[in-house]
């Protein structure tokens, strides 16, 4: 199973990224056309909200249009709510490999729910985190 962190799905939206949205477009097209399931993690859904509401609040897009990308978004991939145990992995993960608290909470949260690949940018391409590889799609 696979999940994407909110960079990709930010990227793919903004204009002012030439380079990285193409890629994050085309990823989001192909795992959207796998017949393996991607999952939306509840606290990537809130990080790209809570950029959008910026980007509303600079003028970048309307409110409306915000609405709508996270609609969007919701509609592509069913969102995955973590359990009260992910936050007890996740402080052991931070422990373990001295990563933020918020890439352990992803991380954590994608192990519980048994994807086994994590589309991002902010953490090591090619890791492996408690089953969970993490690949930098932009990684050239």
């Amino acid at each position: 199973m696979n999940a994407v962190d909110a960079n990709v799905l930010l990227y793919s939206l903004d204009a002012s990224e030439p380079t990285k949205r193409p890629i994050a477009q085309a990823l989001l097209r192909e795992l959207r056309a796998s017949s393996e399931k991607t999952v939306l993690p509840w606290q990537v859904l809130c990080e790209v909200t809570a950029q959008l509401r910026t980007w509303t609040a600079k003028k970048r897009i309307s409110a409306a249009v915000a609405t709508n990308y996270i609609q969007s978004f919701r509609g592509i991939f069913p969102i995955k709510t973590p359990r009260a145990v992910v936050f007890d992995h996740a402080l052991e993960l931070t422990e373990r490999y001295s990563l933020s608290h918020w890439d352990s909470l992803l991380l954590a949260a994608c192990a519980d729910a048994g994807v086994t690949r994590l589309y991002s940018e902010d953490m090591d391409h090619g890791a492996d985190i408690d089953g969970v590889r993490i690949l930098n799609p932009f990684k050239a």
